[in-house]
């Protein structure tokens, strides 16, 4: 109970902690659990994840957008351009899933550092890339070992209660959204110098480099909290992070619950199937659901340059501005989560449901737009119903799973998404054949599809999650 009916300072947004009942006599340490210090606490170590999410996608992004035409430069024809960009996303379907599960049996620390450094690898090969074989060969081990992001969202989803991930989520997005925005101007200004291109690389290797050092520097502990069946699960008062701010806890540097005698090799086994489980359950038309609206919005950007030269004559220089803006409105649409959450009750799958139907209906008016108004109209409304689209479906994802680990979870998410990265340009090369509005219009009766689904299929942990922490 409150002494004399004061109210306790609130926590950061976006964290769920409980704050120690104040006792007759001081401890020690009682200053570490003030509430003011545990909210600055708390405060400190979500900006520090936030910020492991900006500085990936800003080294990514400064290298990325130039990275054809150093393949142009080194002598490769269109066709191994093209096989060497493809094989990222190849890569990334076949590893997405195997590190989540794997981060879930070494744990999060080991997983993020690991992913890391073989990323920075991949990007130090890339600035000492002279010919083509080293240009495909960098590319391996950042095809296999950038998943920063979604280890660092499995992270956020071990630490916060239910109700608070969406909107914790959404501000990670924001922040490394921030990142890929500020990327290319660096990356862009960097490559007009001279050897501009392997200065570029350079500094992305230097920029990973900085992200293991705060990835180390993150308050890690071979403390494991005391439970009967996972470490990470907590009971009704206090969320792990909680724990954490106020000394009580240390986050734990693996999330299964590990015997000293068993190797995590032998945990493997139990893992993959996890992953078989997952793939059976009725999570079914949720990884099917990311799949058609990962596809519909890939449609939408795979011919946006051209068909907008075609049907209204804009240049791309005018065009790189909109889609800037359009990432710009991205990256605000995280600040917008919270409300929305709030006012549809902390129901994650309405919230799909009716971005996806907005996102429909959007790609439809923009296949059928006849002025730039209506173009820029339906490009700034894309912006937040996709983004908001991407956050729920993943906290979808996390609350049916149940016990099922996090991070294999996510993994197979980013799977999913891999498959569309493929799919997607496929169908829009067939899709441009019929006409220049024909990617668009695909993608608009995908995405009624995907609304199909969700409206025969609603989970049953939709409803209101208020108050509510992690449980079996």
């Amino acid at each position: 109970m409150e002494q004399e009916g004061r109210r306790r300072p609130s926590l950061a947004p976006g964290l769920a902690s409980a704050i120690p009942e104040p006792l007759q006599k001081p401890r020690p340490g009682a200053a570490m659990r003030d509430p003011g210090f545990i909210a600055v606490r708390a405060r400190s170590f979500l900006f520090r994840v936030y910020l492991v999410g900006f500085l990936d996608l800003f080294g990514v992004s400064m290298v990325v957008p130039v990275l054809s035409l150093h393949a142009k430069s080194l002598g490769a024809s269109p066709i191994v351009a093209g096989i060497i960009g493809s094989s990222y996303g190849i890569l990334q379907l076949f590893s997405s899933t195997f590190m989540g599960c794997w981060s879930d049996v070494v744990g999060r620390r080991v997983s993020l550092l690991v992913c890391i450094l073989f990323s920075a690898l991949g990007y130090l090969l890339l600035g000492v890339s002279t010919n083509v074989f080293l240009l495909a060969l960098a590319r391996v081990p950042v095809g296999i070992f950038k998943h920063t992001l979604s280890i660092s969202r499995a992270l956020l989803s071990d630490l916060v209660a239910e109700k608070e991930r969406p909107l914790v989520l959404g501000q990670f997005n924001t922040a490394s959204s921030m990142g890929f925005i500020l990327g290319p101007m660096v990356g862009g200004y960097l490559t007009e110098l001279d050897g501009g291109f392997y200065l570029t690389a350079f500094t992305c290797f230097s920029v990973f480099l900085l992200n293991a050092g705060l990835v180390w520097l993150l308050p890690w502990s071979e403390t494991k909290l005391n439970s009967s069946t996972n470490g990470l699960r907590m009971n009704k008062e206090h969320t792990l992070l909680g724990k954490i701010l106020q000394g009580t806890a240390t986050i734990p540097m693996a999330t299964k619950n590990e015997q000293p005698a068993k190797q995590p090799r032998l945990q493997v086994p139990s893992v993959l199937q996890d992953i078989r489980s997952l793939l059976f359950s009725e999570m079914w038309h949720i990884f099917l659901v990311r799949l058609l609206m990962g596809v519909a919005v890939m449609l939408y950007y795979s011919n946006y340059v051209l068909a907008l030269e075609d049907r209204f004559g804009v240049q791309p220089k005018t065009t790189g501005y909109l889609i800037s803006y359009s990432s710009a409105l991205g990256a605000l649409a995280g600040f917008t989560l919270g409300p929305i959450l709030s006012l549809y009750k902390h129901n994650s799958h309405r919230v799909l449901l009716h971005s996806s139907t907005l996102t429909c209906m959007l790609l439809l008016l923009y296949a059928t737009a006849h002025t730039m108004a209506v173009v820029v109209f339906s490009s700034t409304l894309l912006s937040f119903s996709t983004t908001i689209g991407r956050t729920c479906v993943t906290d979808l994802q996390l609350s049916m799973s149940g016990t099922q680990a996090s991070g294999t979870v996510i993994g197979l998410g980013q799977s999913v998404t891999a498959v569309a990265r493929i799919i997607a340009p496929l169908l829009s090369g067939v899709a441009q054949v019929v006409s220049p509005c024909g990617p668009p219009i695909l993608g608009g009766v995908l995405a009624m599809v995907a609304i199909f689904l969700m409206s025969l299929n609603t989970p049953h942990c939709s409803g209101d999650r208020s108050g509510k922490l992690k449980h079996e």
